[in-house]
C-alpha cells in the first residue's frame, strides 16, 4: 500500500453465535449494533474518512457534476397553485435556500403572498428538517403541521394561527405521519408509534386542552398492522384503517362530528384489502375481496356497509390492476395500470359515459395531485417520461381538454428530441418476459458500441418503478451513458401477480431478473460488464447485494443505497423497528421453512472470498427503516472476505435517516457523489 493510498478502517471482530433450527451462525460484526458504543461511532467516522480520502482526487469532478446538478433546476421557483375556497395555495423555492416556503394568495394571483411556512427558517440549528403533517383547517385560520429534525421519523405537531402568524401552545411530540383536522376547526386526529416504530394509535385532541391529556380513539394491537387517516375528498368523513401489507380494515367519522364515534366498514379479512371513498350517502370501494387481486370497485350505503351489501360496480380485469380512485360530484376516475403502463379512466357518474385519457409516449408515467375540490370537473395529474419533464395537467372531464399548467424547467438548454427512450424485454430463468426501460442521448449511443449504463432496480412491497424524467440523470446520459430500469417481479408494473412472483418464497424471482435485465443488455450490445454499474436502495439494496453475491463478475460498480441486507438477524428481532410487519414480505424466519429459504439470498450471509466491483454503500445513524449496522456489518464482511483491489466505500450520514440528506443541495451533493463513483469506476472521463 503506498503512502498515497490509506489502509481501510478495520472493525474487530467480535463473534456472536446465533442459533435457531438447529442451526448456527456465526456474526463477527453483531456488536456493531450498539449505537451508544463509542468503539461504534469512531469506526462509523473512520469509514466516513476513509471514503473522503478514497474520493478525494474526484473532487473536482463532484463539484463539476454538483454545478451541472444546480445549474439546470430553476432555483427561484414555484408549483401551480391549487385553489380551495377562493384561496390559492402554493410552494415555492427560492435560489440558495435548501428547502421549500409555503405561502397562499386569497382571491387572485395578484393578491398579497402570505407565507404559512418557511422550512428554512425552521431548520436554522439543525443539520436535517422534514416536514410530515401540513394540513390547513377547513376554515383555513389554522394550521397543523409537524418536523422530524434528525431522520428518527418521530414528529413534533405545532398548531399556527393563520390571521396572525403566532403559534398556539399545543405542540404534541413523538407523532407519526397522519394528521386530520375535524369539520369544526378545533379538533385535530394524529397517530403516534409504539417503541418498534409502528403506527399504533390514534388520538383526538381539541385545540387549548393539554396535549397529555389527548383522548385515544384507536389502538391496534396487532404487531402486524399499522394505522393511518384520510378524508373522502367530499371532506364528509375521516377514515381511520389499520393495515398490515396484506389485510385492512377501515372506521369512519363524520367529520361535522369529530367528538363522536369511529364506525366500522368490515371487519378484517386475512388476505383481503379495501379503501373507501365517499358520494352523496354512498361508499365506493377499490377492493380485492373475491378473488379480484388486480382490484374491483363496489359500492355500499353508509348506513350498511357491511361486505353483505357491497354490490359490483367496476368487475375485477386480468390485465388491469386498479390503483387508487377518485370521486368528484359528476365524475369516477380510477387509476389503473395496464401492460407495465399507467392509464387514467374517467367515468360521468349522471351520463355513464367512461374514457380512457390518452397518452404521447410508448414508455411514460404520471403522478397523481391532491384534487381536493370535490366540486370540480378538472382534474389535475402531472404526467412525465423518461425523456419529458414533470408536466402539470388540468384535464376537464366532460370537454376531454387537456390544459398544460406548467412544465418543470430544465435550464441548460435541454432539448428532448435529443433524447431516446425505449421498452425492451429481457428474459427470465423461468422464460418470464422482464421490462426494461432504457433512456441514451442519441448523439452519444448509436448501438455501434456497447455504451457505459446505469441499471436501476427495486423490486419488493409492490412498489413499481415507473419511468420518469429526472434533470440529475442528464450528468450522466450527455457522457454516454444508458439509463435503464429494471422493472424485476416483486413490484406491480404487470398487476398482483408480478409482485407474489416476487415475494415470500419466490423472492430470489425478483434477483434472477434483474441479472436477466444485465445480461441482456449486454447480449443486445448496449453495454458489457466493464461498462456496466448498477443502483439500487432500502429494499433495493437488498437487490444490489443479492445479485453481487451471485453474479459478480456481470458488474464493474455497484451503489446501494441504505440497503437492508442483513436479512435474517433484522427479521429474528421483533424488536427493531418495523420488523414484525414485514413478515408479510419476506416470510418469518421462525418458520425452518422460511429461514432456510432467506438464509439462502441473505447477501451479509452469503459474503464469500470472490471479487466483487467497486462498491459505494450508504448508510444513516438515525435511521429507523434499515438500522445503520446492516451497510456497517456488510462493509465489515466484505473486506474481511472480498478479494482484489476494486474499492469498497461506506458512508453515513451522521444526523439523518432513511432518505438521506433533506435539503435540496445536500441532496444535489450526495447525488453527485454517487454518480462520480460511478464515473470514476467505469473510466468514464
Amino acid at each position: 500500500m503506498s503512502e498515497e493510498t490509506p489502509s481501510p478502517p478495520v472493525a474487530p471482530q467480535k463473534p456472536e453465535a446465533l442459533t435457531i433450527h438447529g442451526h448456527t451462525r456465526i456474526d463477527p460484526y453483531y456488536w456493531l449494533r450498539e449505537k451508544e458504543n463509542e468503539e461504534v461511532i469512531a469506526y462509523l467516522e473512520a469509514e466516513n474518512a476513509y471514503t473522503e480520502a478514497m474520493m478525494a482526487h474526484t473532487e473536482a469532478l463532484q463539484q463539476k457534476l454538483y454545478e451541472e446538478m444546480v445549474g439546470r433546476i430553476q432555483e427561484t421557483d414555484q408549483t401551480v397553485p391549487v385553489e380551495v375556497d377562493g384561496y390559492l395555495y402554493y410552494s415555492r423555492t427560492e435560489e440558495g435556500k435548501q428547502y421549500n416556503i409555503y405561502c397562499r394568495k386569497q382571491g387572485s394571483q395578484d393578491a398579497e403572498e402570505q407565507v404559512l411556512l418557511d422550512l428554512n427558517e425552521l431548520a436554522e440549528g439543525h443539520e436535517y428538517l422534514r416536514l410530515g403533517v401540513y394540513q390547513v383547517s377547513p376554515d383555513h385560520r389554522l394550521l397543523a403541521y409537524s418536523l422530524d429534525t434528525d431522520g428518527s421519523e418521530d414528529y413534533v405537531i405545532y398548531f399556527k394561527n393563520l390571521q396572525n402568524g403566532k403559534l398556539l401552545p399545543d405542540r404534541i411530540p413523538d407523532t407519526s405521519y397522519s394528521g386530520e383536522w375535524g369539520n369544526d376547526n378545533q379538533t385535530f386526529f394524529f397517530t403516534t408509534k409504539d417503541e418498534a416504530k409502528r403506527d399504533d394509535r390514534v388520538w383526538r385532541h381539541r385545540l387549548g386542552e393539554n396535549p397529555d391529556r389527548a383522548e385515544q380513539v384507536f389502538h391496534e394491537p396487532d404487531e402486524l398492522f399499522r394505522v393511518y387517516l384520510y378524508h373522502t375528498r367530499d371532506r364528509r368523513y375521516i377514515i381511520l384503517g389499520s393495515e398490515s401489507k396484506e389485510t385492512n380494515e377501515q372506521h369512519f367519522l363524520d367529520a361535522g362530528e369529530p367528538a363522536g364515534d369511529f364506525y366500522l366498514i368490515a371487519p378484517r379479512q386475512k388476505d383481503t384489502r379495501y379503501y373507501a371513498g365517499h358520494h352523496t350517502g354512498t361508499f365506493y370501494i377499490r377492493t380485492n375481496s373475491g378473488e379480484a387481486p388486480n382490484f374491483k370497485v363496489v359500492t355500499a350505503p353508509v348506513e350498511t356497509p357491511g361486505r353483505e351489501h357491497w354490490q359490483e360496480l367496476i368487475p375485477h380485469r386480468q390485465s388491469v390492476k386498479i390503483d387508487d380512485l377518485d370521486l368528484f360530484t359528476g365524475h369516477l376516475v380510477l387509476y389503473e395500470r395496464e401492460n407495465g403502463l399507467r392509464t387514467i379512466r374517467v367515468s360521468g357518474l349522471e351520463s355513464g359515459t367512461t374514457h380512457a385519457i390518452d397518452f404521447p409516449e410508448p414508455v411514460y408515467t404520471y403522478r397523481q395531485e391532491r384534487n381536493p375540490v370535490f366540486e370540480s370537473k378538472l382534474l389535475r395529474f402531472t404526467y412525465t417520461s423518461l425523456t419529458t419533464p414533470e408536466s402539470v395537467y388540468d384535464y376537464h372531464m366532460d370537454s376531454r381538454e387537456r390544459i398544460l399548467k406548467k412544465r418543470k424547467p430544465v435550464l441548460g438548454g435541454y432539448d428532448p428530441d435529443d433524447y431516446q427512450s425505449e421498452r425492451l424485454f429481457a428474459s427470465a430463468d423461468d422464460g418470464t418476459e422482464i421490462p426494461i426501460s432504457l433512456v441514451y442521448k442519441k448523439a452519444r449511443f448509436t448501438g455501434e458500441q456497447p455504451a457505459p449504463c446505469l441499471l436501476y432496480g427495486y423490486g419488493s412491497y409492490g412498489i413499481s418503478v415507473d419511468p420518469a424524467f429526472d434533470s440529475n440523470r442528464l450528468s450522466l446520459l450527455d457522457r454516454g451513458f444508458i439509463f435503464a430500469i429494471a422493472h424485476v417481479r416483486g413490484g406491480q408494473e404487470l398487476g398482483r401477480s408480478w409482485y407474489d412472483r416476487g415475494k415470500f418464497l419466490h423472492k430470489r424471482n425478483t434477483f434472477t431478473d434483474f441479472i436477466a435485465c444485465a445480461r441482456h443488455l449486454i447480449a443486445e450490445g448496449c453495454t458489457s460488464p466493464q461498462k456496466l454499474a448498477i443502483r439500487g436502495g432500502s429494499a433495493g439494496g437488498l437487490l444490489m447485494g443479492a445479485v453481487l453475491n451471485m453474479a459478480p463478475h456481470l458488474f464493474q460498480a455497484a451503489v446501494a443505497a441504505v440497503p437492508f441486507v442483513d436479512v435474517v438477524t433484522t427479521m429474528l428481532d421483533e424488536s427493531i423497528p418495523l420488523t414484525v410487519g414485514e413478515f408479510e414480505e419476506w416470510g418469518n424466519p421462525k418458520d425452518p421453512e422460511y429461514y432456510e429459504y432467506m438464509l439462502a439470498y441473505s447477501p451479509y450471509d452469503n459474503v464469500s472470498a470472490q471479487e466483487y466491483p467497486h462498491l459505494l454503500i450508504t448508510a444513516g445513524l438515525n435511521d429507523p427503516r434499515v438500522q445503520y449496522w446492516e451497510p456497517a456489518k456488510w462493509t465489515a464482511r466484505l473486506r474481511d472476505a472480498k478479494v482484489g483491489t476494486n474499492r469498497l466505500l461506506l458512508k453515513t450520514e451522521m444526523g439523518a435517516g432513511h432518505a438521506g440528506p433533506s435539503g435540496r443541495y445536500d441532496y444535489l451533493k450526495e447525488i453527485a457523489l454517487q454518480y462520480t463513483f460511478v464515473l470514476d469506476a467505469l473510466g468514464v472521463t
